[in-house]
C-alpha cells in the first residue's frame, strides 16, 4: 500500500465534520460573549474538543490588553523578583555558591538584561553570592538568599546607586579594572572554590563570555583557590521557570497574537490574497499596538499555503481554492516576553462547502497529536516522554514524520531555555512547575495540490555536495501551536487553543 493510499483509506474510517467556521462572519459573533471564558485556566484532559467551536479572544479585552503593554514596563521590578525569589534556589540546585557575570558595552553578554548591566559602558563585573540556606519551595520565603554586588566603573555607578538594582555597588576609577577589582575584593573575603562563569557550555545564553574576557578572569584569578567553572545549571534553572506576573504577561500576549492570526484570515481572498499579504497585515497590526517582532523580522509571521518550507520568510504565492495556510506568529511585549503561536485555515473550493474527508483527518490527528502531548505534561516528566506521547498518535493515524520537535520553551526569546520536547539534547530535562512551552499538534502527508489519488509530486534538488541530485518528497504538515505553562495539576493553556479548522470561501 503507497503512503498516499494508506492515507485515503484512513481518513475513510474517521467519520467527523470540521466545524463550519467562515473567516468573514466569525470574529463578529465572538466578540460580545468571550471576554470571561478565553480567561479560564483550561487543565482538562482534551479528547473531545476538535471541531468544536473556535474561542476567540474579544476585541474589548485585546485591546485593553494593547493599552497595558504602551504602560511603563514592569520589568525592573520583576527583574528584581527574579533575583531576589528565584535565583537562590538556582544556585543551591546548581550546588554553585557565587556566579560572576562580565558586562561590556555593545556586544554585551545575552543576560545582561537579566542580571541588570544592560547599560554598561566601560568593562563591569557582577558577583551573585548565596548567604544562606535556601527554602524548598519556589519562591523562596527569604528575601536575603542571596546579595548582589556590581564592580562598576564611576561613569556608571551613580545611575545604578540610584537605581538599586544592586545591594552594593562598588565605584571603579577610570583606568582601572573591574575584572581585577572583583578578584581583589573577593581575595580579601576569603572567597574560594568554585565560581561559576557563562562559559564552557554549547547553551547560547550561557556562553556570554568572551575569550578575552576569560583571558582577563584567567589572569586575575591566577595562583588563587578559586576554579572557574560553567553557570549554565544556574542558568538553566533560573531562565526556565517564570513568576506568576510573566506568566500573566505571557498570556496576555498570547491572546493577541491568536486573535490577530484568525483576524488576518478575515482579509483572505482566493485568487488575489498573497501569503506575503497576510504577513504585511500582522505587520500594520504590531506597528499600530506598539509590540515588535517575536522573532527575527523577516521571518514573522512565517505565512506558508503551499507545501511545508520549514522556518522562512512569506513569499508572493497566490492562495487558492484547496491550500491549506499555515500562519506562525510571535510578538514581543514591553521589550521583553515573546509569543509563539500557530493558527490553520483550509481554503474551499468553489464547489466544497466543508474540508474533504482527508483534511478533515488531517486535522483531527493534528489534534490528537496535540492532546496527547498535553495530557502527558507534567512535573517530572521529560520533554521526550512528551515528544514520544505525540509520535504515537502521528504512528497511528498516518502521519509522515516531522523534522521538529513537539515543542520547545518559550518566555524570553521564542525558543527559551528549559526542556526541549523533543529529541535534542535538553529533551532529556524535566518539565517542572512555573515552566512555559509553546507546542504543536503535528499530522504531516504527500503534498499535492490536485486531487489526493493523484501521483504524490516530486521535485528534484540540488545540493552543494558536488551537485549530487537527490529527489525530495513535497510535504504538507499541520503543526497547530500554542503556550502552556506547567502547574502543579498538569499544563495550563495561556489562550484558548484552535479547535477547528478556519474555512475560507
Amino acid at each position: 500500500m503507497t503512503t498516499r493510499s494508506r492515507f485515503m483509506f484512513l481518513s475513510q474510517i474517521v467519520v467527523v465534520g470540521v466545524s463550519a467556521f467562515n473567516a468573514q462572519v466569525a470574529l463578529a459573533n465572538v466578540d460580545s460573549d468571550l471576554s470571561q471564558s478565553s480567561r479560564q485556566p483550561l487543565t482538562e484532559p482534551l479528547e473531545t474538543t476538535a471541531n468544536t467551536e473556535n474561542r476567540i479572544p474579544d476585541l474589548k479585552t485585546i485591546n485593553e490588553y494593547i493599552a497595558y503593554f504602551n504602560s511603563p514596563s514592569p520589568w525592573g521590578e520583576i527583574r528584581k523578583k527574579r533575583i531576589k525569589t528565584l535565583l537562590p534556589l538556582a544556585m543551591k540546585n546548581a550546588d554553585l555558591r557565587y556566579w560572576l557575570i562580565v558586562c561590556r558595552e555593545n556586544n554585551n553578554d545575552p543576560l545582561a538584561n537579566h542580571v541588570g548591566c544592560e547599560n554598561a559602558g566601560d568593562t563591569a563585573v557582577i558577583l551573585f553570592s548565596l548567604e544562606e540556606d535556601v527554602a524548598e519551595e519556589a519562591p523562596p520565603k527569604s528575601a536575603n538568599a542571596i546579595s548582589s554586588r556590581i564592580f562598576s566603573p564611576t561613569s556608571e555607578s551613580t545611575a545604578l546607586k540610584e537605581l538599586g538594582t544592586f545591594d552594593y555597588v562598588v565605584d571603579v576609577a577610570k583606568g582601572e579594572s573591574a575584572v581585577n577589582a572583583a578578584a581583589t575584593w573577593m581575595a580579601k573575603q576569603p572567597i574560594k572554590g568554585r565560581v561559576g562563569i557563562n562559559s564552557f557550555t554549547v547553551n547560547p545564553l550561557a556562553d556570554g563570555l568572551s575569550h578575552s574576557q576569560y583571558l582577563m578572569l584567567e589572569k586575575a584569578f591566577k595562583n588563587r583557590d578559586v576554579s572557574l567553572v560553567s553557570a549554565e545549571d544556574v542558568i538553566y534553572y533560573w531562565l526556565a521557570r517564570k513568576l506568576p506576573e510573566e506568566v500573566d504577561i505571557m498570556e496576555k500576549a498570547a491572546a493577541i497574537t491568536s486573535r490577530w492570526e484568525y483576524e488576518a484570515y478575515q482579509m483572505v481572498k482566493p485568487g488575489i490574497t498573497t501569503d506575503k499579504d497576510i504577513a504585511g497585515f500582522l505587520k500594520q497590526k504590531m506597528a499600530e499596538a506598539g509590540v515588535t517582532d517575536g522573532w527575527a523580522e523577516s521571518q514573522n509571521p512565517a505565512v506558508n499555503s503551499g507545501p511545508d518550507r520549514g522556518h522562512s520568510h512569506p513569499t508572493e504565492r497566490v492562495i487558492q481554492g484547496g491550500d491549506v495556510i499555515q500562519i506562525d506568529f510571535g510578538i514581543r511585549v514591553f521589550e521583553q516576553w515573546v509569543t509563539d503561536v500557530q493558527r490553520f485555515a483550509y481554503v474551499l473550493n468553489t464547489d466544497e462547502q466543508a474540508a474533504p474527508q482527508f483534511m478533515q483527518h488531517a486535522w483531527e490527528s493534528a489534534i490528537a497529536g496535540r492532546n496527547a502531548a498535553f495530557n502527558t505534561m507534567k512535573p517530572g516528566v521529560s520533554g521526550n516522554e512528551v515528544h514520544k506521547a505525540q509520535l504515537a498518535v502521528m504512528q497511528k493515524n498516518g502521519s509522515l514524520p516531522v523534522m521538529w520537535s513537539t515543542g520547545h520553551p518559550v518566555g524570553y526569546v521564542a525558543h527559551d531555555v528549559g526542556p526541549n520536547l523533543g529529541v535534542r539534547p535538553a529533551s532529556d530535562k524535566l518539565l517542572d512547575t512555573h515552566m512555559t512551552f509553546a507546542f504543536d499538534g503535528f499530522f504531516s502527508w504527500p503534498y499535492n495540490p490536485d486531487e489526493g489519488d493523484k501521483a504524490t509530486e516530486v521535485e528534484t534538488d540540488s545540493h552543494s555536495a558536488g551537485n549530487e541530485k537527490t529527489n525530495v518528497q513535497k510535504t504538507k504538515t499541520i503543526s497547530v501551536e500554542d503556550m502552556v505553562v506547567i502547574t502543579e495539576q498538569g499544563a495550563r493553556f495561556l489562550t484558548a487553543p484552535q479547535t477547528s479548522l478556519v474555512l475560507i470561501k
